[in-house]
């Protein structure tokens, strides 16, 4: 729809800027958000393209750093398929005001790995879909016993070190995230080497106290995969991973983060309420969305093992063992604004703000700040989304709003 040389402006709506909502214009060029004043007084331009949002607002993109799957696809089983696999998944989310991913692969075998790895690479996104940050690889490195979906068969110990992580791999070029259990032999030599290397280090799937994780952050590791989940509990004598949240034993500059699952199954209100009291600056939705999220109930797989899906729950089928969400990040979204209690900023902003900041990419993605990406989302108050920006384009816009906004589009002057 915009030309990469036009000014648009956005106007009647209310921005996510520096954590408050304010009424103001949003303007785009190139696929970039711009400084309105210079355009006005150096450039003596004005907009080419007028956009009446109706009050709506516009926030950054949503970013979610742990996805396996969606609509019939799983990236770590779909192993032939995987490229068209990642385009459906890819174009879908657009729908749920997601910008940005990480295609994330469970524990699997190294052959899988070798073959899936090569074929997911990292992708600007636009109407095909999302943006592709690189993929989140969640294992072969975790606890046996808190494996959860993960198949028990595939789980593997750094035998050679960082040797073993490269052999299992075959590359590093086109992971962003590894998840490992910090608690293994030889973990904290192999997280220094991944956070030498750019990658964002994740504990999880883990068997770890409080001292086990505070090594792996001194040594680089930065992410808690899907706190409370598939982690030791909460104990007042050694309080585990989940003590990180609060611990004085880290380096004074170091960051945690941790994602957590806001779907309404795998975390309760409480301890999203808990979660969001201690640490606010570190929480970041994600989804952990299975193969089965937007299909109906049913039979279905993940990784190597098949699942269930009952009473909008999933399982590993058989049993009563959760293996992965079914909700899209804006019902996430929504379900922990209602559950915290916390602000429609604060919401927004753990979903696009705060997973940007764990990358390294928030000067780019997560913000609407002069000369970041023009990747955002038009939503209603009850934070339905109405469109879905990327690089400055709608690539998503709902049938109910789309004669709304397509009605006042308006040519400026220049």
């Amino acid at each position: 729809m915009a030309s990469k040389h036009k000014i648009i402006q956005f106007q009647n709506c209310r921005l996510l800027r520096n954590h408050r909502l304010t009424v103001d214009d949003l303007w785009v060029r190139a696929g970039k958000i711009i400084d309105p004043e210079k355009v006005f007084f150096d450039e003596q331009e004005q907009a080419s393209l007028q956009i009446n949002c109706n009050g709506a607002i516009i926030a950054p993109g949503f970013i979610d750093l742990q996805i396996n799957g969606g609509y019939g696809v799983d990236f770590s089983n779909d192993v032939t398929t995987v490229e068209q696999g990642v385009r459906k998944v890819s174009k879908n989310l657009l729908a749920h005001g997601v910008t940005s991913f990480c295609p994330t692969l469970v524990t699997s075998p190294s052959s899988t790995y070798h073959t899936v790895l090569p074929k997911i690479s990292k992708k600007a996104g636009g109407h095909h879909g999302a943006t592709i940050l690189g993929c989140h690889v969640e294992g072969p490195f975790i606890n046996s016993d808190k494996k959860g979906a993960h198949p028990l068969e595939c789980i593997k110990e750094f035998e050679q070190g960082f040797k073993t992580v490269l052999e299992m791999y075959g590359s590093l070029d086109n992971i962003s995230i590894i998840t490992i259990a910090p608690e293994k032999e030889g973990a904290s030599n192999v997280i220094r080497e991944l956070s030498e290397r750019g990658i964002t280090v994740a504990v999880g799937h883990s068997m770890a106290n409080l001292s086990d994780g505070e090594v792996a952050v001194q040594h680089g590791a930065k992410l808690i995969t899907h706190l409370f989940n598939a982690m030791l509990p909460f104990h007042h004598r050694d309080p585990g991973l989940v003590g990180l949240l609060t611990t004085d034993n880290i380096p004074p500059n170091a960051m945690v983060y941790f994602g957590i699952i806001s779907d309404g199954v795998h975390t309760h209100p409480a301890a999203l309420r808990i979660a969001y009291k201690t640490h606010p600056d570190g929480l970041i939705l994600v989804t952990d969305a299975i193969s089965a999220m937007g299909l109906t109930e049913g039979r279905h797989r993940i990784g190597q093992l098949d699942l269930e899906v009952r009473k909008g729950r999933a399982y590993i089928a058989g049993t009563d063992t959760l293996c992965g969400s079914i909700a899209p990040m804006d019902e996430c979204i929504r379900f922990f604004q209602k559950a915290s209690n916390c602000s429609i900023e604060y919401a927004l902003e753990a979903a696009s703000l705060h997973p940007a900041r764990c990358l390294g990419i928030d000067k780019q993605k997560g913000t609407l700040k002069y000369d970041s990406d023009a990747d955002f989302v038009l939503l209603d108050d009850s934070l339905n989304v109405l469109s879905t920006w990327i690089a400055g384009d709608c690539v998503f816009e709902q049938d109910i709003a789309s004669k709304s906004h397509k009605s006042n589009y308006t040519n400026g002057g220049s």
